[in-house]
């Protein structure tokens, strides 16, 4: 059974989309939330719809490439709950450009949240997810597999976090933590709804990593999360688990 009574979770990118729902689904499995964003609207409804569930909640609004606000998340948690089980790397951005347009300070802000930020986080909630047996969960995408036209700097960070979570595995394969990542196809969430493609965009090359069978629902993702962040994920270590309606397939 997948459940995270009376356990601690960290949930980035919370304020919205597919970090809400994980949010939302780590609550209704049992846990305690300490949540972040740089959105504090948002966050602040995800808190409350935690809260609503009879969790706790902290909110930390700041940016999570910085990694002085990683370490701070963390110990937020720590403090506050005492134990630190889960932590769900959910945030992230994408953008839509023509390579050669592409300018420094978005390639760094798309790594900076992608992928820096993932890294930062887990850095520092690695001792304590140690002491409790705890998981981390990576949110990569199928963009991690296949080449995405007018997305290499997305493509580019999602690649890493897969090699990454699989280093990190590896590197703790005789300690009692689980790091998994997920990779989902196209979902519809905000990022997803205010993607713009670059002018003169091909849009049988977009269609190309398109899935034939629509969006992939959020919820279902967010519920996957929750179970490689759980007890009943134990198999899970080093995996990468592909939800995207057979995009990856052919």
């Amino acid at each position: 059974m997948t459940e995270l009574q009376n356990k601690t979770a960290i949930v980035t990118g919370a304020a919205s989309g597919l970090g809400k729902a994980t949010a939302n689904a780590v609550a209704q499995a049992g846990a305690n939330l300490c949540i972040a964003d740089i959105d504090p609207t948002g966050l602040a409804e995800t808190a409350a719809m935690v809260r609503g569930h009879g969790r706790q909640c902290v909110e930390i609004v700041g940016d999570l490439s910085d990694p002085n606000r990683c370490a701070e998340l963390v110990g937020k948690t720590v403090d506050t709950f005492d134990r630190l089980d889960a932590l769900c790397n959910v945030a992230g951005l994408i953008q839509f450009v023509n390579s050669h347009e592409m300018s420094d300070a978005d390639w760094h802000r798309t790594m900076g949240v992608n992928l820096n930020a993932a890294f930062f986080v887990s850095r520092a909630a690695i001792p304590h997810l140690l002491k409790q047996d705890g998981a981390i969960v990576n949110v990569a995408s199928t963009a991690a597999f296949i080449g995405e036209a007018y997305a290499a700097a997305y493509c580019a960070s999602k690649a890493g976090m897969v090699a990454m979570t699989k280093a990190m595995a590896m590197e703790y394969m005789h300690q009692p933590i689980r790091i998994n990542a997920i990779a989902p196809g196209g979902m519809a969430t905000n990022i997803g709804a205010n993607l713009r493609t670059p002018e003169g965009a091909n849009i049988e090359l977009i269609k190309r990593f398109s899935g034939m069978r629509g969006l992939v629902e959020v919820d279902d993702v967010a519920n996957m999360i929750v179970h490689l962040a759980s007890d009943a994920g134990r198999a899970f270590h080093g995996s990468c688990v592909t939800m995207d309606r057979g995009i990856t397939a052919g």
